[in-house]
């Protein structure tokens, strides 16, 4: 089994340190490599549908809700905020769970 260790999440920068003083973070969670690697490939996913999020901004007759590059990006941040709930300190928990974020996974 992996050993656990401390990182810190940075929501909007998509960052992920181990160092609680580089960065202003939002969560803090205990993770194993392979669990990192996960949270990574969710972040990585989301920006990655941001550009396409961006041209469809530009384009006034396509809606948000009738957008594929919408939807893959939703599912990864209700991804990346369900594992965070999982693998964050209580204070994490709390957070997600008082925004109602868990209610639409």
């Amino acid at each position: 089994m992996d050993e656990k260790k401390i990182y810190y999440i940075e929501i909007a920068s998509g960052m992920i340190t181990q160092s609680a003083v580089d960065s202003t973070w939002n969560f803090k969670i205990e993770a194993t490599d392979e669990e990192i690697r996960k949270l990574r490939e969710y972040f990585d996913r989301a920006a990655s549908s941001e550009v396409g999020n961006f041209i469809r901004a530009h384009i006034p007759f396509r809606e948000y809700h009738d957008d594929p590059d919408n939807d893959i990006y939703d599912e990864n941040m209700k991804s990346i905020y369900q594992l965070i709930h999982q693998l964050g300190d209580s204070e994490a928990k709390q957070h997600i769970e008082s925004i109602g974020l868990l209610d639409q996974i």
